[in-house]
């Protein structure tokens, strides 16, 4: 496999007893791609993130990220990858309540054992970025439902992966703040080279990716 493909998942099957969600579904995702996942509810969208993302083990195929196949790690070896390559974004941003917007960005890198001062410079940055440099010292609780989300894409950022796994990033927002938080998402996705796949129901969202691949029959389709 080419070392410009970050992501590819062959052959992937997740069954949950006798009900099989995704049953050979295959993506490659390329260095610096940024590509939209479609279906209807229940189909397997988060299923396939979930897989791809360490969080649930394939019931047969394989995960490979950057030529490494990462599928049967064990717990830590499949922490590790996570915590290093790999940053996700949920429908819900998940922000810690009692820490200001900067300290939920750092935490991470803190986990990860980043120095302090060096963590609450990238910190700083990815906020500003996400145009809140304003907003670094608020908590959750003062930020409306769009700043909440750029917070939480900054804290996916924040360990420098090559991944991110964004799952209904924008589906909790009125239209107007999803179309804002999409750009600054895509914008610094492309400025720092990231690959990303992304689940949507927003087909308007997806048109705006590289490409756009849609769970069909248990199988991923390309569009």
């Amino acid at each position: 496999m080419s070392s410009d493909v970050v992501l590819s998942l062959k052959g992937i099957v997740r069954a949950y007893g006798d009900l099989v969600i995704l049953d050979g579904a295959d993506l490659d995702i390329a260095r610096g791609e940024m590509v939209a996942l479609l279906g209807p509810s229940g189909s397997g969208k988060s299923s396939l993130l979930h897989v791809a993302g360490l969080l649930e083990a394939p019931t047969a195929g394989q995960v490979v990220i950057e030529d490494q196949d990462v599928s049967r790690l064990s717990d830590d070896g499949r922490t590790g990858v996570r915590r290093d390559r790999m940053g996700f974004v949920y429908q819900f941003h998940h922000l810690l309540p009692e820490f200001t917007a900067q300290r939920n960005v750092e935490f991470p890198m803190l986990i990860a054992g980043v120095p302090q001062k060096q963590a609450t410079d990238r910190a700083t940055e990815l906020l500003t970025l996400m145009g809140l440099g304003e907003r670094l010292t608020h908590q959750p609780a003062e930020l409306s439902g769009g700043e909440k989300q750029r917070v939480a894409i900054a804290r996916a950022l924040a360990n420098k992966p090559s991944l991110l796994l964004a799952d209904e990033p924008t589906g909790n927002l009125d239209v107007d703040t999803a179309g804002r938080v999409f750009d600054a998402l895509k914008d610094i996705v492309q400025a720092r080279g990231l690959s990303a796949i992304v689940a949507t129901h927003d087909q308007s969202l997806a048109a705006r990716m590289d490409r756009t691949v849609v769970i069909k029959d248990k199988k991923l389709v390309a569009v």
